[in-house]
């Protein structure tokens, strides 16, 4: 049957489907003649930039935008390149039948648009063995290569994994079946060189896929994380595609009242399906116990109030208070320090509303963090903080990295410690849901390993206590306050420094007498990865590694 259909010539139904399979398989008009880059979008790049450089990713995504059609575009590049040019089979799962054969008509597309030498899609039977051990005949799809590999579209279940070997997509993973199984099964193609890519939207706060999600982001499981809301995906051009596709003419104008009725048409639902947020996303982030359990009772907690007026004493005396504080507060505790450790802090400041607390450490030989005290410090001025913060540093033995909160005032206390220590030296964070998402999953597992400690106290239990999911991010809420045993009002502020001293240990700055000059490295331009999207922080490879044209 050819790509034009005569409307006088009765056709049968199954000419029919084989037509519109065709159809199905053509590049769109549009995109004729173009290259690869020209024809993805920002985040579709983004995906295949992260499948190259790492083994796992996962990207959390909005509905529609778009991602398994430019996954197909992979799976293609891989199946038909030579195994010397790191060419391997694709094994394809959804969750259902239709899912399937949709895959292998993109993969189809791709493959003609690609021109390497390949079959037509092929229905066949694939072989599994049953819940009894059982043989079993499932449909399954396929395309094969002249470089004797396949895309091969499979059954969902975990077993239709057994004996394979290649690149492993996952697609729709929360809303599998048996999702844990059919994970460890795609994990053991790690083994001899394959690769995982797991897609998603998300299906609940306790599903396997956030679960997944949250060891990638605390460093429990090596891997990439890729999000892409349905704002990110409309950013990178999603509804001029929308437009281009179906003769419409785009202005912004458009483009608002479409984003505006797809909202609308999702409802409540709009947080989980377009925002990446999942469902049932409510309470304390770190249980009660688990917090206790990390309490220690030889660690004290140094709290000191400025005199009323203190602000407006003559600069002299204020630095001579300053002076007297530290020397009877910080000093024998900054004495004690083991010397062969490396050290550093994390401080989230406050000047009269909120406290400014800093959270020294040093990292121990397993890779622990040691506190060695915990200091808050209330309605103190500016300069008085930033002796205090100087007079730390320079006691900390083999000093490697500070994090300061630098939102709002802060960024006055960060840029000095900057200027002062070095810039490899200091990561000025300007806290965000960016920053949050991917840093408090980092704390979490501190905790949840062994790995970080607290004082025994139950100020900083409540503070902790304070972190709670909203929107699907870890974070003090704006209004979450509590009242101190001092009287005065928390804002979770022992939290957010406790997680900045755990950034800060993970950072590479080096150490004071070293033979370093306190230049700026490339590699230690922290904060700025911090100061746009979290698209932005997926590595950006160069694609024509996977343009075989």
């Amino acid at each position: 049957m050819s790509a034009h259909v005569d409307p006088n010539t009765l056709v049968l139904e199954e000419d029919w489907i084989k037509f519109r399979r065709e159809k199905m398989q053509e590049l769109p008009e549009e995109f004729s003649g173009k290259s690869l880059p020209d024809v993805l979008l920002q985040h579709q790049k983004e995906l295949l930039q992260a499948t190259s450089a790492y083994n796992l990713v996962v990207t959390d995504k909005s509905r529609r935008v778009g991602a398994t059609w430019g996954v197909g575009a992979d799976a293609v590049l891989t199946a038909g390149l030579a195994r010397s040019e790191g060419g391997m089979d694709v094994l394809y799962l959804g969750y259902n039948l239709d899912m399937a054969r949709e895959f292998i008509d993109t993969c189809g597309m791709w493959a003609k648009a690609f021109a390497p030498a390949c079959s037509e899609v092929q229905e066949f039977m694939f072989t599994e063995q049953g819940d009894k051990g059982e043989e079993k005949a499932i449909k399954a799809f396929r395309i094969t290569f002249a470089s004797g590999f396949e895309i091969v579209a499979l059954s969902s279940k975990p077993r239709s994994l057994r004996g394979r070997q290649g690149y492993v997509i996952l697609d729709e993973f929360a809303f599998h079946d048996d999702a844990e199984e059919l994970l460890k099964a795609a994990m053991a193609l790690l083994i001899w060189g394959g690769k995982v890519l797991v897609i998603s939207t998300h299906n609940g706060v306790d599903n396997p896929f956030n679960q997944l999600i949250e060891d990638i982001r605390a460093g429990k499981r090596p891997g990439k994380v890729v999000r892409v809301t349905f704002d990110d995906a409309l950013n990178y051009g999603l509804y001029q595609r929308v437009c281009l596709k179906t003769g419409k003419e785009w202005s912004p104008e458009g483009e608002a009242a479409w984003r505006a009725g797809i909202y609308k048409t999702y409802g409540a639902g709009a947080d989980e399906e377009l925002r990446c947020i999942p469902s049932q996303s409510s309470g304390s982030y770190l249980p009660r116990t688990l917090i206790t359990a990390r309490m220690k009772k030889h660690i004290p907690v140094i709290r000191w109030k400025s005199p009323p007026g203190f602000v407006d004493w003559p600069a002299d005396l204020r630095k001579s208070e300053i002076e007297d504080i530290c020397a009877e507060k910080l000093k024998p505790l900054l004495d004690d320090l083991n010397p062969l450790w490396r050290s550093g802090f994390g401080q989230d400041f406050g000047r009269s509303g909120d406290l400014s607390v800093i959270h020294p450490f040093q990292v121990r030989p397993d890779l622990s963090l040691a506190t060695p005290f915990v200091l808050e410090l209330r309605d103190v001025p500016f300069e008085s903080q930033k002796e205090i913060v100087f007079y730390i540093r320079s006691r900390l033995p083999r000093f490697f990295h500070a994090a300061l909160d630098a939102t709002g005032n802060g960024a006055f206390l960060a840029e000095a410690c900057r200027q002062k220590f070095g810039a490899s030296f200091v990561s000025e964070i300007k806290l965000s849901s960016s920053w949050y998402i991917l840093n408090m999953p980092k704390l979490k597992a501190g905790f949840e390993d062994d790995k970080f400690e607290l004082p025994f106290d139950d100020d900083i239990l409540a503070d902790y206590r304070g972190i709670a999911m909203v929107k699907g991010i870890a974070k003090v809420p704006d209004d979450a306050r509590t009242m101190g045993a001092d009287g005065f009002p928390r804002h979770g502020d022992a939290a957010i420094a406790g997680a900045l001293a755990v950034f800060a240990s993970e950072q590479d700055g080096g150490e004071i007498g070293i033979g370093t000059t306190g230049e700026q490295r490339e590699s230690s331009k922290i904060a700025e990865q911090y100061t746009g999207d979290l698209g932005e922080l997926v590595p950006r490879a160069d694609l024509a590694d996977f343009m075989r044209m």
